[in-house]
């Protein structure tokens, strides 16, 4: 077995239990030209592209003891920079445009023309405006490949070693990504070969970043942020939110509602208790059921993230009414829900955990055709479940599955 020339995970485990300012150190120092060089791409701005990778670093040093064991690290800091990159644009542009109106408002009032916009000077190669964005496109494991390949220029029994596979799928897997990102560049103009897309990556993806910005970064990400600026704060708080997001859209759904054929038993609810009754369900009905599934496990998740942003804005304390989370879930209707856990969102959401911590659950369960009874569930990893229960107790199925609940303190 190749054994693998990089110890990330060893040095953020030693961060992270030992507080180990050395390991920290190493990690800002073995990563902070490829953060930076993602950050300069995406924004064209060097100062910056400084602040970003600092923000990514705090990110990094608060998120420490969450990161699983299959985390290829390098892939991560690229994903976090281009959340910090794109919630920085986003503050620039809205920027501009304020100083933009304010500008153009005193021409009006000033009478004086407006000048003509300029023209800005092309700076960037034919690859390098698209490569991030042609790299957010990919799925995880082709997008570390491709990060541990090129960006770190590891062979390919290395990156097969840090994917778990052998050095023939990883080539086989960082040619296949190749393809894509050709596919991608060539349909914004950018004829070029999947071997000269490769050249250039691997030449130039990572750029040196300034001196002395490693040794900066240690002391304020080590920190967590403590001693940063409120720009940079605002950088952090606006890559959590686009992390979060993502998170919640990609997350998978694991709990799964059997639709059995027909004869199953059913559930019928009488005078506030459920009774048992062998009912055959209609075509129609088991549509019915499904639909309203679905939008059950929609709004689940909705909830989800509503909890998990209002976290992210109050110093990862969770909601304890659901009028808090107003501003984030606007549209959704309580009156079928609970919240059933509080406090800090990050002291009960660890990788090593092997049990699921409720957020929310539904209050009144409904019969299923698959015979016993339905409820949606959030959780505080983010994803939803529609959990079966064949007697209606789900009090003992949340203790059998070992579901946790971590109740508000007031």
């Amino acid at each position: 077995m190749i054994e693998m020339p990089n110890d990330d995970l060893t040095l953020l485990r030693d961060y992270a239990r030992n507080h180990s300012e050395a390991a920290f150190a190493a990690l800002v120092a073995r990563h902070v030209n490829l953060v930076y060089s993602v950050a300069l791409r995406s924004v064209g701005d060097a100062h910056l592209a400084e602040e970003i990778t600092q923000a990514v670093f705090i990110i990094l040093a608060r998120k420490a003891d969450s990161l699983g064991d299959q985390t290829i690290l390098s892939g991560w800091l690229c994903r976090t920079a281009r959340y910090a990159s794109a919630n920085a644009l986003t503050i620039q542009r809205r920027r501009q445009k304020r100083e933009q109106e304010a500008y153009m408002q005193s021409i009006l009032e000033s009478g004086g023309d407006a000048p003509s916009p300029a023209i800005g000077e092309e700076t960037w190669n034919q690859i390098a405006p698209l490569l991030d964005g042609a790299l957010e496109k990919l799925g995880r494991k082709d997008h570390d490949a491709l990060v541990l390949r090129f960006f770190e220029n590891r062979n390919f029994a290395e990156v097969g070693a840090a994917l778990g596979a052998s050095e023939d799928a990883a080539k086989m897997r960082v040619n296949r990504a190749l393809e894509k990102l050709r596919k991608f560049f060539t349909k914004r103009g950018v004829t070029l070969s999947s071997v000269a897309i490769a050249g250039a990556v691997s030449a130039n993806s990572v750029q040196a970043a300034p001196v002395g910005l490693a040794k900066i970064i240690s002391v304020v990400a080590m920190a967590k942020g403590a001693a940063a600026s409120a720009s940079t704060l605002t950088l952090i708080k606006g890559a959590l939110k686009l992390m979060a997001w993502t998170k919640i859209k990609t997350a998978m759904v694991a709990g799964v509602v059997l639709i059995l054929a027909a004869g199953t038993i059913v559930a019928v609810k009488y005078a506030g208790h459920h009774l048992r009754a062998k009912l055959q369900w209609t075509a129609a009905e088991t549509e019915s059921f499904q639909q309203e599934s679905e939008a059950h496990m929609t709004q689940a998740k909705q909830w989800a993230l509503a909890c998990i942003m209002f976290a992210i804005d109050n110093q990862n304390q969770l909601p304890k009414h659901f009028e808090q989370m107003n501003r984030y879930a606007p549209t959704l209707s309580f009156s079928n829900w609970e919240i059933v856990s509080g406090g800090d969102l990050n002291s009960f959401n660890h990788p090593h955990q092997t049990m699921l911590t409720i957020l929310l659950r539904e209050k009144e369960s409904r019969p299923s055709p698959a015979g016993g009874f339905v409820k949606a569930y959030a959780f505080a990893d983010g994803h939803a479940e529609m959990v079966n229960s064949p007697d209606d107790d789900f009090a003992a199925l949340e203790k059998q599955r070992g579901y946790l609940i971590h109740p508000a303190q007031n």
